[in-house]
């Protein structure tokens, strides 16, 4: 087995961590040494009204004899997640691991969704966690190192109804962390996704009772301090629930060159079934790759 992972030393930042997922990653991550800013705006699951959610959490860690501070700010705020970070660096002296975890939901199907209710649940997943990453960068690359965790979920990997705000966002951080991920290597910046599945406050109304149980927090809490530690890989999209783990890939097909008179609507109708064909797809490291293998195409390869 690996010898055990620990954060000894380093400083971890968990937004929403509350409760649900967040609460279990914050417990986790001081019970393995880190010192933690527990981060949560309080509001209700569609992100409205407070509560002192993060001071109950820096309790139970601090009656387990870990260090922990609370943190208010909202992560659709920069300016709050500058001074959350400030405040972490004053305390302790540096940030090493950022799990972006807020999040809200206000789901309805597009016809009927709002849009200041599509642009609220996308300020929040999308750009909360952006701004909370990019409040932590210059450390992360000052230190030379920074672990960095995105939460994407299974409604933007693959789509759900009724959620197209919410799905919008989670394939956006997918995309956000693949470009951090290119990035941040060349300072030991590894930056990762997760596309949890749990029961929490989040998703009560959708499980039955014993599935909710079965998906309890604590079962995915594991995926996400591996990609958090010190031997994270990085790029990584990690579906998690449960206790199942499973990697999850955005693939290229090797493609068809049309040309002449096939270079037209018809001809890609025609081509479509050796467009799509799987056999043989790849998974790019980088968007370039997608230009080199159509420069393959081109060249007879």
């Amino acid at each position: 087995m690996s010898s055990p992972i620990r954060f000894d030393g380093r400083v971890a930042i968990v937004t929403g961590a509350g409760g649900g997922l967040g609460r279990h990653y914050a417990l986790e991550l001081a019970k393995r040494g880190a010192k933690v800013v527990v981060n949560d705006l309080g509001g209700a699951r569609d992100g409205t009204g407070h509560s002192d959610a993060a001071l109950a959490v820096v309790e139970e860690i601090r009656a387990a004899g870990g260090e922990a501070m609370s943190n208010g700010g909202n992560v659709a705020e920069y300016d709050q997640m500058v001074e959350m970070v400030a405040r972490a660096k004053e305390a302790w002296g540096g940030v090493h691991v950022l799990i972006n975890n807020a999040g809200v939901l206000r789901d309805k199907t597009f016809a009927k969704m709002e849009p200041a209710d599509f642009e609220f649940v996308v300020r929040v997943h999308l750009l909360g966690s952006a701004f909370a990453t990019k409040a932590c960068w210059e450390t992360f690359r000052e230190q030379n190192y920074g672990r960095v965790l995105m939460t994407s979920s299974s409604s933007g990997l693959f789509g759900n109804f009724g959620q197209a705000n919410y799905g919008a966002a989670k394939l956006g951080l997918a995309g956000l962390a693949k470009t951090l991920g290119i990035e941040g290597a060349k300072n030991d910046i590894r930056v990762n996704t997760i596309a949890p599945t749990a029961g929490t406050r989040m998703t009560e109304d959708l499980f039955p009772a014993a599935a909710f149980e079965a998906f309890a927090p604590e079962k995915v809490a594991p995926g996400a301090l591996y990609l958090v530690s010190e031997n994270a890989p990085s790029n990584v999209i990690l579906g998690a629930g449960a206790g199942v783990f499973q990697a999850s890939y955005v693939t290229l097909t090797p493609g068809t060159l049309l040309t002449g008179e096939a270079l037209s609507p018809e001809g890609v109708a025609d081509a479509w079934d050796a467009i799509a064909d799987r056999q043989g797809e790849i998974v790019p490291k980088t968007g370039a790759e997608q230009a080199m293998t159509i420069g393959k195409l081109l060249q007879g390869g």
